[in-house]
């Protein structure tokens, strides 16, 4: 169990990488001289594979196998991550680069999380895939901190953190080809498209594909945001010291998923959801303050806030259902296509207006899931033998 554990949780730092698509908006804003909306076009493709190859790859998971799945989504990110690493000579060059990051991700993740059941012991899930968000949060640490530190301290550019990513990948590679899973691993039942989309019939499952959606599209457009706000209102340079904020901002995440998979201990996941919304809305509106020392802590408490919503939700959706796993990790997946829907509207409201209106869109998606979550609360309290049994 010990060692089958320590390739997932390579994936999972591999996962991160994709993250660094917010923080990517305004370097490449800069670099190629684009609007805010042609700019949000970064996380737009690159996460926008999770709506098209998230299902699908479930499809596929159901049939060939967890292991499978993850070495091709390794596979697949390796070589986007190798075509930025020899250059980056045009927007298009970084798009298609974004489009093969953000697939095999996509790819990855339908894998990853379920994997990460499949080696938890009972009960404990929750716990896991909160230290597993932990682990994914150091590797988007790297987008913000990565391009700071190569320009500061070794005036190198910041397109050197592909070949960083690229090593990284094949290391994750190598390490999940001795993943030893049991034969029984692979689903009896063949899932199809008809049934993984059929779930969404379910009121349970539909709210809580939503709340990812909204949540993954919150998150990316506060990471995005933050040195575009920076900038805005006081002024900072994005490429060396308006990431910082960004930075700020995942190392709460970081912080936050750590104690998330402590707390997870003797909390109850629904009640947890509850605080960590609550926490998250504080901090959101404490960027709209016009302090610069207000709109730091902000940073800090949107990241402590965010950093366990994504594992609570995923995991209280597939312990819902944990026969149908494969599709609901394939929906609930394909439902961080908000990272690339909700940043572009983000980026089109900021050009029509101001990066600050343009962030009211996060506000708006984390009191979705705050109301989701209190309902679930009240549910689990009145009783409800099967919804108490999967948010408790």
């Amino acid at each position: 169990m010990k060692y089958r554990v320590f390739p997932v949780f390579l994936a999972f730092l591999a996962m991160g990488f994709a993250d660094a698509a917010g923080p990517f908006v305004g370097l490449a804003k800069n670099e190629f001289h684009l609007s805010n909306a042609v700019a949000s076009l970064t996380p737009f493709v690159g996460l926008g594979m999770f709506g098209l190859l998230s299902i699908p790859a479930g499809i596929v998971q159901a049939r060939r196998g967890k292991k499978f799945v993850l070495m091709l989504g390794l596979a697949v990110a390796l070589a986007g991550v190798l075509i930025a690493s020899f250059g980056l000579h045009s927007f298009p060059r970084f798009l298609i680069s974004m489009v093969l990051l953000g697939a095999g991700t996509a790819v990855l993740q339908v894998a990853g999380n379920p994997l990460m059941r499949d080696v938890s012991p009972e009960g404990k899930f929750a716990r896991n895939l909160s230290l597993g968000q932990f682990v994914k949060a150091i590797g988007s640490l790297s987008g913000p901190i990565l391009p700071v530190i190569a320009a500061r301290y070794f005036g190198a550019s910041w397109m050197v953190i592909f070949p960083i990513f690229s090593v990284a990948l094949l290391i994750t590679l190598l390490a999940a080809g001795t993943l030893k899973l049991p034969p029984n691993e692979v689903g009896a039942k063949a899932a199809t498209l008809r049934s993984c989309v059929g779930l969404l019939a379910n009121p349970f499952v539909l709210a809580m594909t939503c709340a990812i959606f909204l949540y993954v599209g919150a998150e990316v457009s506060i990471s995005a945001g933050i040195p575009l706000l920076l900038k805005e209102r006081f002024g900072l340079e994005i490429g060396k010291v308006g990431l910082l904020g960004t930075g700020l901002f995942f190392m709460a995440l970081i912080t936050g998923r750590f104690l998330g998979g402590v707390i997870l201990n003797w909390v109850k996941p629904v009640s947890f959801l509850v605080a960590t919304c609550v926490l998250s809305l504080v901090g959101l509106a404490a960027i709209f303050v016009p302090v610069g020392m207000v709109a730091a802590a902000g940073f800090i408490l949107i990241g402590l806030g965010f950093a366990n919503i994504f594992p609570l939700v995923f995991s209280t959706a597939l312990d819902h259902m944990p026969e149908r796993g494969d599709e609901i990790s394939g929906l609930m997946v394909t439902a961080i296509v908000g990272g690339a829907i909700v940043p572009l509207l983000v980026g089109i409201v900021a050009d029509h207006t101001s990066v600050k209106a343009s962030l009211l869109l996060p506000v708006a998606a984390i009191l979705y899931v705050f109301v989701l979550a209190l309902a679930q609360l009240k549910t689990s309290r009145s009783g409800s033998p099967k919804t108490g049994a999967a948010v408790a």
